[in-house]
């Protein structure tokens, strides 16, 4: 299975935290399974952080390949196809960031590692 991170199970994959389910570990963890972080949940990261929104404990620019990499994650960076995708998909969410990562798992045939509800709305897999 291709498994597309939101932003926050990211997040909650490199603090181990206890907020990920054990479902979405669980297929995290498999490896059978490629897991990749959308370059627009980086760039959510990024401007979070430099609104003084995001504690991390170093710069993204140091923090999230360096967890990428040592969890095993690959960057899916956006493509033409999927940001023209993302006009078509219903208004049920107002996030650009989740939109666009919708958007990308509708289009290459992934599933999002989500908790996020309005997400789960969509016509894509969703897995938590």
């Amino acid at each position: 299975m291709k498994i597309l991170l939101d932003t926050c199970t990211f997040l909650w994959i490199a603090a181990d935290s206890a907020q990920l389910s054990n479902t979405a570990r669980t297929a995290f963890l498999d490896p059978g399974n490629v897991r990749y972080l959308s370059t627009a949940a980086a760039w959510e990261i990024a401007i979070k952080y430099a609104l003084g929104r995001l504690p991390l404990p170093q710069k993204p620019e140091i923090f999230v390949p360096k967890i990428r990499d040592q969890s095993g994650i690959e960057s899916f960076a956006i493509d033409e196809e999927s940001a023209l995708h993302s006009s078509k998909l219903p208004p049920l969410h107002n996030d650009p960031f989740d939109r666009i990562i919708v958007a990308q798992a509708v289009v290459h045939g992934m599933t999002i590692l989500t908790p996020d509800d309005a997400i789960a709305q969509y016509a894509a897999r969703v897995l938590w």
